[in-house]
């Protein structure tokens, strides 16, 4: 089988700085005896569809599928899918995979990083730094605290996992509390001020929907102990921005880590950025230079599943 008869075909797409290269070289060392084609222009994307099996990107529309005769898999590199043609993927009978869990180690990373920068207070050493200041301060432990994780998708529990080593108690938020979960307790977001209530640490790693959003508001906020940290690693409108910059600059919490904002990007002129309390990063905690390997990863498994007619694993269609 030739590079233009393919078993996959990689199409275009640029994440974290690497491109449709980067993947069909990790997607070829997992699949050595397959033929990986890697599609560079619209016309070789087309051409090439036409007899792959499997199809691995960011986007596919339907004059693609249309023409795609022999397509039996569509494997997205995003974890959301919903930018899809679903329907018409289900019409030709192409399964759809998605990218869930290829953010687990880099974000939880992240998660443990902001909770032990705002413990040891390292935005207060960088500025005494700054002014060469020698001044002692006192700091806390992540050490035996207590964790209110909203969200135990892959990123949520693998933040759970992460916090196991620091003896956290962990409790979860999740749509479906009667499934459990990875943490010490397990609510519901109907119960989500139960859940923030005795929480030193508050982390958003939920996806934003009609009931997500605007989560975090003025009576949410009132809810977190005063020494309370938000960490939001999952979309900046779950939180009421006005009400979180009043309770920071007011002490009524003690700090925010935040990796998404709402406006975003954040505004030259906006409050949030003159808050000694608030860590800020531009929406860069999912950057890793291991995402196509993870990717690649989970394609590779889904190409012996499908050969063995088994249960494909991230099968989201």
């Amino acid at each position: 089988m030739s590079e233009s008869d393919p078993d996959v075909v990689v199409l275009r797409q640029t994440i974290h700085g690497s491109d449709a290269r980067d993947l069909t070289a990790a997607v070829r060392e997992r699949l050595p005896n397959s033929t990986v084609a890697m599609a560079r222009t619209p016309d070789e994307e087309r051409d090439l569809l036409e007899t792959a099996r499997i199809a691995v990107g960011l986007h596919i529309d339907e004059p693609q599928l249309a023409a795609a005769e022999n397509l039996e898999l569509f494997a997205c590199v995003f974890a959301g899918t919903g930018h899809l043609p679903r329907d018409a993927l289900a019409d030709h009978g192409v399964a759809v995979t998605n990218a869930s869990g290829v953010h687990g180690p880099n974000i939880s990373e992240y998660v443990v990083g902001a909770m032990v920068t705002h413990a040891r207070q390292w935005q207060r050493a960088h500025r005494q730094q700054a002014r060469r200041e020698w001044r002692n301060y006192e700091t806390t432990e992540v050490y035996g605290s207590t964790a209110a994780v909203v969200g135990l998708g892959a990123i949520g529990r693998t933040v759970v996992d992460r916090l196991d080593a620091f003896d956290v108690e962990t409790i979860g938020v999740r749509y479906s509390p009667e499934k459990g979960g990875p943490t010490d307790e397990v609510y519901g977001f109907d119960e989500f001020h139960e859940a923030i209530a005795d929480a030193e640490y508050v982390v958003l790693a939920c996806p934003l929907t009609e009931a997500t959003r605007g989560l975090v508001d003025a009576e949410a906020l009132r809810t977190m102990r005063s020494d309370a940290v938000l960490i939001n690693v999952a979309r900046g409108p779950i939180v009421d921005t006005d009400a979180l910059v009043s309770d920071l600059r007011n002490s009524r919490i003690r700090g925010a880590a935040l990796d998404v904002t709402d406006p975003e990007p954040l505004p030259e002129d906006h409050p949030l950025w003159g808050l000694s309390n608030v860590t800020i990063t531009p929406h860069n905690a999912g950057h890793t230079p291991h995402y196509y390997d993870r990717v690649a990863e989970i394609l590779a498994e889904n190409v012996r599943r499908l050969d063995a007619g088994d249960d494909l694993k991230n099968l989201v269609a």
